[in-house]
């Protein structure tokens, strides 16, 4: 979380730096959970692409010292460092790798997960069929390893942009859990593309066992699920693709009707010269973008050249 003019104006940015939440983000998941109890009796939970962190540690807040926490494991895994989160176990490791998967299995000793989440999203261009497009194959590639780690039963969550095409997903979703819901928690700005897939219910297709191979693609991986896919037959009739579609919700309150696309003042109790001070972050990034080139240009070995 940096400290541009507009963020010091973000309720959610302000609020997550008073609470010491990594990233606005942890309010998001808090206020799906808000909605449909996703925590309730969860006890080993993944969270893909997971940094900088704040889910992991919403995750560790409300799943640890409630009964039967002993046990309870998460594992945040992405390709960036993390730090620490208590509760916690980090992986710096690639999420479609077999690897990955032997090692989560290992923490949880054998067993499988009861919830896997990721927020991760790329870099957006500006572009929305192409940040769609890539944003639905970091979903599928999330899927497939919460297909191999994720009980019969558990829940699955993701971040989705919502596009003209986001009923295919939908669709491909419905044929592996039981229910399927799209929800735009109150933290989550309205003027964002931004969503979140909740998969209730995993119940893996039958005669069909997922196996993680770094070898195959998200469209191979899938394939023996028996999808109904459109294609032409001899007769030039043609099959049609079958999709569904997930029922959209807003969500999330947490005892305070905020708007995140709306710009609120300093409460005047806390208007002392102390409180204008910009906050610090609650954790400094451990992989800074251009960290490289600015140790370079410090020591005075980058010149720019025209």
């Amino acid at each position: 979380m940096g400290k541009s003019s507009k963020d010091k104006r973000d309720i959610y940015y302000r609020k997550a730096k008073e609470q010491g939440w990594r990233a606005r983000s942890a309010f998001k998941l808090l206020q799906l959970n808000e909605e449909f109890d996703l925590f309730k009796g969860v006890t080993r939970v993944v969270d893909l692409c997971a940094a900088p962190g704040s889910w992991s540690q919403a995750l560790s807040k409300e799943i640890f010292g409630k009964p039967h926490s002993d046990d309870a494991r998460i594992v945040a895994v992405d390709l960036q460092p993390m730090s620490p989160i208590d509760h916690v176990t980090t992986l710096q490791a690639d999420i479609t790798h077999p690897k990955t998967l032997e090692k989560i299995l290992e923490i949880f000793g054998g067993e499988k997960a009861d919830f896997v989440c990721s927020d991760g999203a790329p870099d957006v261009t500006g572009l929305h069929d192409l940040d769609e497009y890539i944003q639905a194959q970091l979903i599928l590639s999330a899927l497939q390893l919460a297909t191999c780690v994720l009980k019969v039963g558990g829940t699955f969550v993701a971040k989705v942009f919502r596009g003209r095409d986001i009923d295919l997903l939908y669709g491909q979703l419905s044929y592996l859990f039981d229910k399927v819901i799209c929800a735009k928690p109150r933290a989550s700005r309205s003027s964002s593309l931004e969503s979140f897939i909740v998969c209730i219910g995993y119940r893996p297709r039958p005669g069909w066992k997922p196996e993680l191979r770094p070898d195959v693609s998200t469209e191979e991986f899938f394939q023996g699920m028996g999808i109904g896919r459109a294609k032409l037959n001899d007769d030039l009739s043609v099959d049609d693709e079958e999709r569904k579609i997930a029922p959209f919700i807003a969500c999330g309150d947490l005892n305070g009707s905020y708007d995140s696309d709306a710009t609120y003042p300093i409460d005047k109790k806390d208007a002392s010269s102390d409180s204008k001070k910009s906050l610090d972050p609650v954790q400094m990034p451990t992989a800074p973008p251009y960290k490289k080139a600015l140790e370079m240009k410090r020591k005075g070995e980058l010149r720019v050249t025209k």
